[in-house]
């Protein structure tokens, strides 16, 4: 057996029998991710993106999604097999309850990741739509070095996966390795082979990296400290999933 054989794995034989719910953190892929999710579950698919984690204050973000955890869930997503968005992930944990459930997500580099929303932003910016933190950014022009600085935006992955930890997603992926990742992800967990999807990416960049600088770089390690821990423990768990002893 090989670690990306979709016939073998256990995942994959009980695949019709279990709730996959993947969290869609901010510019990791999630919208590539969730298109073919889309394509492999159809209307079986509950989009969740109602809960906008960043633009709400954390006290209520966190007493929000505890709070939809300890209510009943309604049908609609009852009946779905899977549960794609930005949220919370300790919002869906009570549904295990009910459900056998496996949780999934996708971490990228923290500061490649914080240098491609920020980019994002800048571009994306409609006054029509954009909500109330994409408006302070662009509207009050923030500099990179602001945006990586402010509290809304330090340590993401930590804001989101608040009371949830690694240990909790049966897959990570790493964006970085999308392809691969990818591949091992239809093969274990939905028992099939799909082609991976590119959306939003930014035509304008001509660089490899968004920050090459390595002062900046460390400078901006230092202050999302939270989520380059969380992120190395994910290449780690990575490095363990592709040895050949783990395949």
């Amino acid at each position: 057996m090989t670690w990306s054989d979709p016939v073998t794995t256990p995942w994959a034989r009980d695949a019709d029998r279990f709730m996959l719910i993947s969290v869609h953190l901010p510019k990791t892929a999630g919208s590539s991710f969730g298109t073919s999710l889309e394509e492999h579950f159809g209307d079986r698919l509950y989009r969740d993106y109602r809960d906008i984690p960043l633009n709400t204050p954390p006290f209520r973000r966190r007493a929000l999604a505890a709070l939809s955890n300890a209510l009943i869930i309604g049908r609609r997503v009852r009946e779905a097999d899977c549960i794609h968005g930005h949220f919370l992930p300790i919002k869906y944990q009570l549904m295990q309850v009910t459900r056998t459930v496996r949780f999934v997500t996708w971490l990228r580099d923290p500061v490649e990741r914080l240098a491609s929303h920020y980019h994002f932003w800048r571009r994306s910016y409609d006054p029509k739509t954009s909500l109330t933190l994409h408006r302070r950014v662009v509207e009050e022009d923030w500099s990179f070095d602001r945006f990586f600085r402010s509290p809304e935006m330090r340590n993401v992955y930590a804001q989101f996966l608040w009371g949830f930890p690694l240990s909790s997603f049966e897959f990570i992926g790493i964006t970085e390795h999308y392809d691969e990742d990818f591949l091992f992800f239809t093969g274990a967990f939905l028992g099939t082979a799909l082609s991976p999807h590119r959306q939003l990416a930014n035509s304008d960049r001509t660089e490899s990296f968004y920050v090459s600088d390595l002062n900046l770089r460390a400078e901006i390690e230092k202050v999302h400290h939270h989520d380059m821990v969380l992120y190395r423990r994910a290449l780690e768990l990575r490095r363990i999933r592709t040895s050949p002893s783990h395949r």
